[in-house]
């Protein structure tokens, strides 16, 4: 590929660790260059309509705005934006969510010393770029219910160790209404007792590990 038209990168992630490996990385790469940074999910957009680079890539979660909603804020603007997800975790509902907020690629970051280079040629080139593991995950639950934002606020209160009562005050809903949404989730999830919801819910991403 001519120097003059090598592929531009943008790089979002609030840990700097992460930016200076994927720097180092880029810069041994003479078809691709970084031209810009940003720690959040507004330094994106706003680093985005400065450099409109060739490929993004987004960490998921970071303060002030994440990645997904850095992702659909940016798509919103410039349709063709090919973002690729960073994520340390691989749960399919965050994978799913990610693609369906318009990003073209899915990267772990214990992936970036093998994975990075190919995945931006590829995103690049116009096509996704999902890992095998992942897509199986997503492939595997397409058909599942999700949990909706009140499932997973009861599952995340359970996860604390709070018993039906205790989530119930929390949330100020009734002690049945609780027991209903636990119902429901065990059901969804094919969980056999709260301990192994929390355990699935987290393997998938609908709470933070």
């Amino acid at each position: 590929m001519p120097l003059t038209q090598k592929i531009r990168v943008l790089c979002v992630d609030d840990h700097y660790l992460v930016r200076d490996g994927i720097a180092f990385a880029l810069q041994q790469q003479p078809g691709m260059e970084l031209v810009g940074e940003a720690t959040n999910g507004v330094e994106a957009i706003a680093a985005f309509r400065q450099f409109r680079p060739d490929v993004t890539l987004m960490d998921l979660q970071m303060p002030k705005m994440n990645g997904i909603e850095a992702t659909v804020a940016i798509r919103q603007e410039f349709p063709c934006a090919r973002i690729v997800v960073l994520t340390t975790y691989s749960g399919d509902i965050q994978a799913s969510r990610a693609l369906k907020a318009g990003a073209v690629g899915y990267l772990l970051k214990a992936m970036l010393r093998t994975e990075l280079i190919e995945t931006i040629r590829t995103v690049h080139a116009g096509r996704r770029r999902v890992p095998p593991e992942i897509a199986s995950e997503i492939a595997e639950h397409i058909s599942a219910d999700e949990l909706s934002w009140r499932e997973i606020e009861v599952l995340r209160k359970v996860s604390a160790g709070c018993s039906n009562k205790i989530v119930a005050d929390h949330l100020q809903i009734s002690e049945d209404t609780v027991k209903g949404h636990m119902k429901s989730i065990l059901s969804k999830l094919q969980a056999n007792d709260r301990t192994h919801a929390v355990t699935i819910a987290m393997k998938r991403g609908f709470l933070d590990a």
